[in-house]
């Protein structure tokens, strides 16, 4: 029987190490020379909408940066499911990335036999920004407030429609548990964007809808459509007149929209962080920041690791209300 020897244990010790890091060499040399080509970034809603809206403010800065063009492909579809199943199925280097919110962890709750884990198959790298949703209805609608719409949808109960941008977006689910929290029935009309949704309300086809801010800010202020309510707990600094639902008399009600970036899972730490700094630093310049507060976002930033702890919160979150509302995909 070998007995090991200091001598012996500690030639073992380096014939690990050494295994270890040469390992590591590709690894980190593809790291170091990241990127060499073009990198696109996936949008699960369609142009105008406020997730390619974001998309392309911090897109452009991070091209001077990464040296790189950062191209933007719009993928719409099954409320983000199309642009979200196409990332999942990239190569994990980096060059395929997804820009996504809610219905990154929505989808799955809803559809349980789609094809991706949104915990085990993406590689979270920032959650960029958030944005509340709204509440605007259509001014053929006969009602000035969050209670008069919820005392006409209970006279007609099924009869009022909402859109969405699609199933499992952060404006489908503010519906759902609008119709929960007050306790009324509303039916879903699925759309592959923010900006058709809304102009379905713009022209009447439908009651209502729970936009992306971005989305809507313009058409409310022109005084196309009506804007009852803000989705936050508390109203907002720079439209404070706008009431929040749940001061509205439908306590309990808060949604806040969130965007983000993934990559596929397996992408080296050592690029996650990469593009982590590069779209931290985007978001900091004052023109791009300014820009996304005129739109109606607020900047959030962080480390990835913070990130892939709020996608857990939400995935707990979002689960609990699909339960508790029923919800369905169309």
């Amino acid at each position: 029987m070998r007995r090991d020897t200091p001598l012996n244990t500690m030639t073992t010790r380096l014939t690990v190490c050494s295994v270890a890091a040469l390992a590591l060499v590709p690894v980190l040399g593809f790291a170091q020379s990241y990127p060499t080509r073009p990198v696109r970034l996936i949008a699960t809603l369609a142009p105008g909408s406020a997730v390619d809206i974001l998309a392309r403010l911090v897109g452009d800065p991070m091209s001077r940066t990464l040296g790189q063009t950062v191209i933007v492909d719009n993928r719409p579809g099954a409320g983000g499911l199309v642009a979200t199943e196409t990332v999942q199925r990239a190569a994990p280097d980096g060059y395929t990335l997804l820009i996504g919110g809610a219905s990154h962890v929505i989808n799955p709750v809803l559809q349980p036999k789609i094809a991706y884990d949104p915990i085990k198959d993406f590689a979270p790298v920032i959650n960029l920004a958030s944005s509340p949703n709204v509440l605007i209805v259509s001014n053929a609608l006969p009602v000035n407030s969050v209670k008069e719409l919820v005392a006409l949808a209970r006279k007609r109960p099924g009869e009022l429609l909402f859109s969405s941008g699609g199933t499992g977006t952060s404006q489908h689910m503010a519906a759902e548990l609008f119709g929960l929290l007050a306790g009324v029935k509303i039916g879903h009309v699925p759309f592959k964007g923010g900006p058709q949704g809304v102009q379905a309300v713009l022209a009447g086809e439908v009651a209502m809808m729970f936009p992306n801010i971005p989305n809507a800010i313009g058409l409310a202020k022109a005084g196309k459509v009506r804007m009852l309510a803000v989705t936050t707990p508390k109203r907002l600094s720079w439209w404070p007149e706008l009431p929040t639902i749940d001061e509205s008399g439908v306590k309990g009600y808060e949604v806040i929209a969130w965007f983000g970036v993934f990559a596929p899972a397996g992408t080296p730490e050592a690029i996650v962080e990469r593009l982590n700094a590069e779209a931290n630093k985007a978001i900091a310049l004052p023109a791009v920041r300014e820009a996304l507060v005129a739109q109606g976002y607020e900047v959030i930033g962080g480390s990835s690791r913070e990130f892939a702890g709020f996608v857990r919160n939400e995935l707990d979150k979002w689960t609990k209300v699909v339960k508790a509302t029923g919800a369905k995909a169309e």
